[in-house]
């Protein structure tokens, strides 16, 4: 009891020893006179300026309302909207086709799924050692604009390297140069004028030209140069490599590629420089006759992308120090399935490497993806991407379909061989073939059923004059380079007006002129036809009486004489078909089933495994 009494005494003490003690505020009035302080402050100088006392006045304002502070928010959001300009129809579909674009388009193929976790951008193209003539350089920007201008070049990009009419002023080795003089190749094509100077000079680049204009030489040269050097200041050890890498979408591209490449390489070889090794990657061939080539590391690797992914998994293969990637006829690698086969592939780059895409149809939906993974990408454009090759004679026929086997035997009469026959689907190549071979046509036929040794055959006996007429289907007609085809023969109408492009690309190759003859009929796709009816007017060809009978339901978005209105799209952006929109694009809507059926499958196996 005591000890309580003594504890209630010290604290009194305490409390009243104590001189400094504040008595305790409410938080909300110290944060008031806190804005009463900091109110009187900043109007201070006002006062002074209109005379009065600042201390008459140490109460903040009261905020004054404004005009139509009666009227409710939603009231007013209305009567702006009101007030706005209705929307044409023009204007809601251009808006709804730019709607469908951005969503086909955030797709980021060329970034590695490892590059997208990390969010990794690289903002500086690479440097190489090349540079151009210094003569080249003091050339000012009208000049090199008058280069352009000669060569119906359009160029787009910051810095672009400037163009060289010549192969010497680019400076190449002189056994470079004794092999394209012995190929015949003795000046730069257009796309070769631009396109090599900037991928010497270590530039990502979009490059856009007809069929036949010279792409392949404008990706491999500078790869072999860049292996020549790479070589030369640290030679290769066995399992390294390659320096750079071409991807082709079907395996006869590859092949073809590959001799272009291993053609430099040996000119090289015996022009007393180091040896360049190159491998060919594709199914359908044994990888054990190139055993020595894969042991000893190759400098460069040309490749169809399911083997390479396979090798790749096997470790067999590694990129570490690949610092180069070229993909030909990209926008069809892309429509035919490989886009994450190529994600996979970019996840083995271990840094930042030149990339390079080329194809003579590149839509819109190609080029936006691939301008937000390159790296201050130029795009060289040698003619409206996807229009048909200047050279090529386009003939249009109606063929009724029993008749089309029988008129074909007429066609072939039109010229001497080589003749390059396209079907749309197997069974119809072998019909063509065994009717051909009845009729004492000495013709062979390729397609994706037949083994590698048997399509290698064909392509071999072809080029090599043994054969006088080729049938296939699409997969001879991507890239593929067949010297002097004096026509081309689509047996019947394909799907999609970009397979019709690179079928007709087969002739009328490097400066040459040849003729493509089409049987069209009631089978073929409305929308297809119209876009061939716009693809002749565009190249200036004749339209036969049946596709300018045809309506078009896009009318409005042309002028009087069937051109496109100034400031609209010239094409579909989707697959770059010049007689539809986005909106009724038949490649899109064939996409979009085909999504949907795979949706269906994939939920129908899984519900058939809960039973």
């Amino acid at each position: 009891m005591s000890k309580r009494q003594r504890n209630d005494e010290d604290e009194e003490e305490t409390f009243t020893a104590d001189d400094s003690y504040v008595p305790y505020v409410p938080v909300r009035e110290r944060r008031a006179e806190k804005y009463r302080k900091l109110a009187t402050t900043l109007r201070k100088p006002l006062d002074r300026e209109n005379g009065n006392s600042s201390a008459s006045d140490s109460e903040p304002d009261e905020p004054k309302a404004g005009p139509r502070s009666n009227v409710a928010l939603i009231d007013q959001a209305a009567e702006l909207r009101k007030q706005e300009k209705p929307k044409t129809e023009l204007q809601k579909e251009l808006e709804l086709e730019k709607e469908i674009l951005t969503a086909q388009t955030t797709k980021k193929a060329l970034f590695s799924a490892q590059e997208l976790a990390q969010d990794v951008h690289y903002t500086e193209p690479l440097k190489t050692s090349w540079t151009p003539p210094k003569h080249i350089r003091e050339l000012s920007e009208g000049q090199l604009n008058d280069v352009r201008k000669k060569f119906h070049i359009i160029v787009e990009g910051d810095d672009v390297p400037p163009p060289i009419k010549t192969f010497r002023e680019m400076r190449l080795p002189p056994p470079i140069l004794s092999h394209l003089k012995a190929k015949g190749i003795a000046k730069p094509t257009p796309i070769q004028v631009q396109g090599l100077p900037a991928v010497l000079s270590g530039r990502d680049m979009i490059g856009i030209a007809f069929t036949g204009s010279g792409k392949t030489l404008v990706f491999t040269l500078p790869l072999i140069l860049r292996a020549l050097e790479a070589e030369v200041k640290l030679p290769l050890l066995p399992n390294e490599g390659p320096v750079g890498l071409i991807l082709c979408p079907s395996r006869e591209l590859a092949r073809q590629t590959y001799d272009v490449a291993q053609g430099m390489a040996d000119a090289l070889l015996a022009g007393g420089y180091p040896h360049i090794r190159v491998l060919l990657c594709m199914g359908g061939i044994s990888m054990a006759e190139q055993a020595d080539t894969l042991r000893r590391g190759p400098h460069v690797v040309v490749a169809t992308p399911g083997r390479l992914q396979d090798m790749l998994d096997k470790g067999k293969l590694n990129l570490a120090t690949c610092k180069y990637l070229c993909m030909d006829e990209a926008d069809r690698m892309i429509d035919m399935g490989f886009e994450d086969d190529v994600r996979n592939i970019m996840g083995y780059y271990k840094g930042q490497r030149q990339t390079l895409l080329f194809s003579a149809t590149m839509p819109k939906k190609i080029q936006n993806f691939a301008r937000s993974a390159l790296v201050k990408p130029v795009v060289v454009n040698v003619g409206r991407a996807g229009a048909a090759n200047l050279d090529v004679i386009q003939e249009v026929e109606y063929v009724k379909q029993e008749a089309k086997i029988v008129y074909l035997l007429e066609c072939l009469q039109k010229t001497s061989p080589p003749v390059l026959v396209f079907a749309e689907n197997k069974n119809d190549v072998d019909d063509i073939h065994e009717y051909l071979l009845l009729k004492g046509v000495d013709c062979v036929a390729i397609h994706g059923g037949k083994d590698q040794a048997e399509r290698e055959y064909a392509v071999k006996a072809f080029k090599d004059g043994k054969a006088d007429v080729l049938v296939a289907t699409d997969v001879a007609s991507k890239g593929l380079d067949f010297a002097m085809i004096q026509h081309v023969i689509n047996y019947d109408m394909p799907k999609e007006i970009e397979d019709y492009v690179h079928r007709i690309g087969r002739t009328g190759r490097s400066g040459r002129t040849g003729v493509a003859t089409t049987f069209i009929n009631r089978n073929s796709a409305e929308e297809i036809l119209l876009d061939l009816k716009y693809l002749l007017k565009e190249a200036k060809q004749r339209v036969p009486p049946v596709l300018e009978a045809l309506e078009d339901p896009n009318e409005k978005f042309r002028g009087g004489e069937g051109e496109f209105v100034e400031g609209l799209d010239v094409d579909c952006t989707f697959c770059g078909g010049l007689g539809h929109r986005i909106t009724n694009c038949p490649k899109l809507e064939a996409q979009r089933r085909q999504t949907m059926s795979s949706h269906r499958s994939m939920h129908a196996g899984s519900g058939a495994g809960e039973y």
